[in-house]
């Protein structure tokens, strides 16, 4: 027999899978792959073409306080500055296997506050 954690980290891959199947980032329109830990949230726009990081931000790099979904904004509106500094206006977001709410969607919220579509 299969060991609960097996499963659902299986389960977590296969639903990374589906969702990343669907979508390609290039040099012009990344793809904004977002990781979620328990403590941390960091993101990373990937120009999939050339297999390359473009840009990435984590909430280490801020200093401010408040509760993790404020946080993951902030990391969200850093992440768009550092995209409009490379003139790049508009992504593809990648939430992997993680819901639409909570922390994801306030990073997405930050990205949109600071002028990036998608």
């Amino acid at each position: 027999m299969k060991d609960l954690n097996k499963i659902k980290q299986e389960k977590f891959f296969r639903r990374q899978r589906r969702t990343r199947a669907q979508i390609t980032g290039t040099t012009s329109k990344p793809r904004l792959s977002v990781f979620r830990s328990l403590l941390h949230i960091s993101a990373q726009a990937i120009d999939d073409v050339g297999k390359k990081t473009l840009v990435a931000a984590s909430d280490k790099e801020i200093k401010a306080k408040g509760n993790k979904s404020e946080i993951a904004a902030l990391v969200g509106e850093l992440l768009g500055k550092k995209l409009t500094e490379k003139k790049i206006s508009k992504i593809i977001f990648d939430k992997g296997a993680y819901k639409y709410h909570g922390r994801v969607k306030a990073l997405a919220d930050g990205l949109r506050k600071s002028g990036i579509n998608f």
